[in-house]
C-alpha cells in the first residue's frame, strides 16, 4: 500500500465525471517532444508540452500535434494525446474497508474540502456521530460494512440519482466493471505551448489535466450530493477512484505515481499538466507555500521551472482552483474513448459552452458536474428526467438551461 500521508479518521467524498474538449484538426504530424520555451534574457519561461516527462505505458499511441482554436481566441497548434486511464506505476486500491475494525492500512481515504482522514473501520462506525445524523449505518449486525461488492452495486450506487437499494453504501469499483473490463482511455488537446489567459478562469470543460502516469485529473467531488445519498464512494491512498463510464480518476493530489523532479529548493515534482498546458506539481509544505507567493489559481514563475501551478492539498477537493491559462474550449472529443457523448463523466453537451454550464449549475444549486452528468443526451436531454434527477422543477430547469435546439 501506498504510504499515507494523513492522519485521523473521517469524512467523505467521490464523484463522477471525465471529459476534455477538443478542436477542429488540420495539419497533423506526430510528435514527442516540445522544448522549453526561453525568455529573452535566456532564462526559461515555462516548460512546453513534453510527451518525454509521461512514465512508460501512460500515452496509448502517438502525440499529434494540431492547429486548435483556444478558449480566448488564440489559434495555435495542441497535442493531441491519447492518456491510458489506469497508473502505469503504482496499484490501485485499496478503497472500502471490510469491516469495523479494519485498520487504516487495509483501506483508503476520504476527502471533503475540510481534511483527508483514513477510511478504516472506526469511521465507518462513527458516521452518525461524525455527521449528526442518524440515518448513517454502514454497517450490519456482524459489524460487515455494506460495500458495492457487484457490478451491479456498484453503478447502481456510482450515479447521481443512487438507487435507494445502495444508500448506507461505501462504493467502490473494480477495473473488471468497467466497459470491457479494461481501462477508460482518455483523449486530451493540450496547447504545445501554455497562452496566458486575460484572467483566470474557473470554468473549463471538465477535467483539470491529465498526471504523468496517464490518469485524468478530475474537477471537485460532488460531496454534496454524495452525503445526500448517506453513500460513501471511496478513495484510494493516491486520491482516485472508479466511475462506471470515466474508469479511474484523480481527485486529490497524494504524491503517488510518475514524478519529475529537478530538486529546486523551496518546489516541488511535477506529477501531471493541466489542461491549458502549465505543469502541475505537488502541494507546497506549510514553509515553503508562506513564502512561494502563488496566484489565485495556485501557480507562480521560477526561474529554473517557468510558470507552473501547485496543487491544493487534498483535503481541498480541489487538485486547482481555477486556470490561469487558455485552453480548448470545443466540447467533442476529449471524452472517455468509448464514453457515449454527455453521459456520466462525457463531454459537455454540444449546445452549451462551460460558462453556459458553470451559470445555469448556479442558478439551480447544483455542481457542474451533476447538471452534466443529468443531461445524458445533450441538449435533446428529456427536461422531466433531467429535472427529477437534479431534484428541481422542470420549470426552474428550463429557465436556468438555454434555448433548446429545433427539432
Amino acid at each position: 500500500m501506498h504510504s499515507r500521508t494523513i492522519i485521523s479518521s473521517f469524512l467523505i467524498t467521490a464523484a463522477l465525471l471525465s471529459a476534455v474538449a477538443a478542436c477542429t484538426s488540420s495539419d497533423t504530424t506526430p510528435t514527442t517532444v516540445s522544448p522549453k520555451t526561453t525568455s529573452t534574457d535566456g532564462e526559461p519561461t515555462q516548460h512546453a508540452f513534453e510527451a518525454d516527462h509521461f512514465e512508460s505505458g501512460a500515452i496509448v499511441g502517438d502525440v499529434v500535434t494540431e492547429d486548435c482554436t483556444l478558449s480566448g481566441g488564440t489559434v495555435t497548434k495542441c497535442q493531441r494525446v491519447t492518456i491510458a486511464g489506469y497508473p502505469s506505476s503504482y496499484k490501485v486500491g485499496p478503497f472500502c474497508p471490510g469491516t469495523i475494525t479494519t485498520p487504516a492500512e487495509e483501506a483508503g481515504i476520504w476527502f471533503d474540502g475540510n481534511g483527508v482522514y483514513n477510511l478504516d473501520g472506526n469511521f465507518i462506525a462513527n458516521l452518525s456521530t461524525f455527521y449528526n445524523d442518524d440515518e448513517w449505518h454502514m454497517y450490519d449486525s456482524d459489524g460487515n460494512v455494506k460495500v458495492t461488492n457487484t457490478q451491479e452495486a456498484f453503478e447502481g450506487a456510482a450515479r447521481p440519482d443512487v438507487d435507494p437499494l445502495y444508500q448506507n453504501h461505501c462504493v467502490q469499483g473494480r477495473l473488471e466493471w468497467l466497459p470491457g473490463g479494461v481501462p477508460v482511455e482518455t483523449t486530451v488537446l493540450i496547447p504545445a505551448q501554455p497562452v496566458k489567459a486575460a484572467s483566470a478562469s474557473s470554468s473549463h470543460p471538465g477535467n483539470l489535466g491529465v498526471t504523468l502516469d496517464g490518469v485524468v485529473i478530475a474537477e471537485s467531488a460532488p460531496v454534496s450530493a454524495i452525503l445526500g445519498a448517506h453513500t460513501i464512494a471511496a478513495f484510494d491512498d493516491c486520491g482516485g477512484h472508479y466511475n462506471p463510464i470515466a474508469g479511474y480518476h484523480l481527485h486529490g493530489a497524494m504524491g503517488c505515481g510518475h514524478l519529475q523532479d529537478d530538486h529546486v529548493k523551496g518546489e516541488t515534482a511535477m506529477f501531471g499538466y493541466a489542461i491549458d498546458g502549465y505543469p502541475i506539481h505537488l502541494p507546497l509544505d506549510d514553509a515553503d507555500l508562506a513564502t512561494a507567493d502563488l496566484d489565485e489559481c495556485n501557480g507562480h514563475s521560477s526561474a529554473s521551472e517557468g510558470y507552473h501551478y501547485h496543487a491544493n492539498s487534498a483535503a481541498k477537493n480541489a487538485v486547482l482552483p481555477c486556470l490561469m491559462g487558455e485552453f480548448v474550449s470545443t466540447a467533442a472529443e476529449g471524452q472517455p474513448q468509448g464514453a457515449p457523448g454527455g453521459a456520466q463523466g462525457g463531454a459537455t453537451p454540444p449546445a452549451m459552452s462551460p460558462a453556459d454550464l458553470s451559470s445555469a449549475a448556479a442558478k439551480l444549486g447544483v455542481t457542474v458536474h451533476e447538471l452534466e452528468d443529468a443531461l445524458a443526451d445533450g441538449p435533446n436531454s428529456n427536461p422531466e428526467t433531467v429535472a427529477a434527477v437534479l431534484g428541481v422543477s422542470v420549470a426552474d430547469l428550463n429557465a436556468a438551461l438555454p434555448p433548446r435546439p429545433e427539432g
